[in-house]
């Protein structure tokens, strides 16, 4: 089943998302070379593709996994989590409908 996690950052939270950026992207890559990634990135803090120093307010990843508590122990593992990017994060179950 499809799980979404929901992630709000810390206020500022650009620096921090720097340094943990390859990390973070290496642990996506692995979901999605294993085809279990549907979709992943990040909230803009302003309405631009390119929020330059404004940075994100949060990020969004929906993806395969066996049960809420491997989608719960994944995000938890997160490298932003680690370097205190982000202040909360939600995991739900996810229903692909469309398209």
């Amino acid at each position: 089943m499809y799980y979404a996690i929901i992630a709000e950052d810390v206020s500022n939270s650009l620096p921090k998302r720097k340094l943990a950026r390859a990390d973070h992207i290496a642990r996506l890559e692995a979901l999605k070379n294993e085809g279990r990634l549907l979709i992943a990135g990040p909230h803009p803090a302003i309405d631009s593709e390119d929020p330059g120093a404004a940075g994100f307010t949060g990020s969004l990843v929906v993806a395969e996994f066996s049960s809420l508590e491997e989608a719960q122990a994944w995000a938890d593992n997160d490298p932003y989590i680690h370097a205190g990017v982000y202040e909360k994060v939600t995991v739900k179950p996810y229903k692909k409908v469309l398209p």
